[in-house]
């Protein structure tokens, strides 16, 4: 890739918005369940994985079932998004609690943070 054309692809990158939602992290071998908010949803297993891969993620159930049983045992998905362009912050992490607390009931999961 020719040095500008690389130079556009990340402004793009960066200046793309970012949409809020609520995602999910799945241990195929055990069926654990954690759920979170994102503010940006559509990235939020690569700062995830990251920190689970170095050995250092806040959830010590979360990074033992990692080191139990492999990055391949583990599924990402993102449960819901807001693409409401109009929502106020505020509005915004309401929504995000609201649908969080909403997911954890409905799958029976546990909190990723906090």
């Amino acid at each position: 890739m020719e040095k500008q054309s690389r130079r556009d692809a990340v402004r793009a990158y960066k200046e793309r918005p970012s949409v809020p939602g609520v995602f999910s992290v799945i241990c195929r071998p055990t069926g654990e369940t954690w759920v979170a908010a994102s503010p940006a949803v559509d990235v939020s297993r690569n700062g995830l994985w990251f920190g689970l891969r170095v050995g250092n993620h806040q959830n010590r159930a979360l990074q033992a079932a990692w080191r139990e049983h492999g990055e391949p045992a583990f599924d990402h998905a993102v449960l819901e998004r807001n693409t409401d362009e109009e929502l106020s912050r505020l509005g915004r992490d309401l929504w995000l609690k609201e649908r969080t607390a909403h997911w954890l009931g409905a799958l029976g999961a546990r909190p990723l943070f906090g």
